[in-house]
């Protein structure tokens, strides 16, 4: 039997008791961020949230008409033409 060089070498004890030390870390600091996650939630203002994320809206203004369509099919199209080309 002929050895790899690209065959991955056991790990050292050292090494283990790291990857340990890291999966135990990572453990820990999952309970933790879950619970800064949970008291954010509790706290976290409806409205505001989507006002961040929609911006400002001037609601005295008519919406703009949605367009029929997202632009995925004109954009199918375009890759249609070029495939095509290709």
């Amino acid at each position: 039997m002929s050895t790899d060089a690209a065959a991955p070498r056991p790990w050292t004890s050292e090494q283990m008791d790291a990857a340990r030390r890291w999966v135990e870390t990572w453990r820990t600091a999952g309970v933790a961020l879950e619970a800064v996650r949970v008291r954010e939630l509790r706290e976290l203002d409806g409205r505001r949230a989507i006002a961040l994320l929609t911006g400002p809206a001037d609601y005295r203004v008519e919406p703009r008409k949605a367009r029929s369509s997202s632009g995925l099919v004109e954009q199918q199209a375009w890759f249609m033409k070029a495939r095509q080309r290709a």
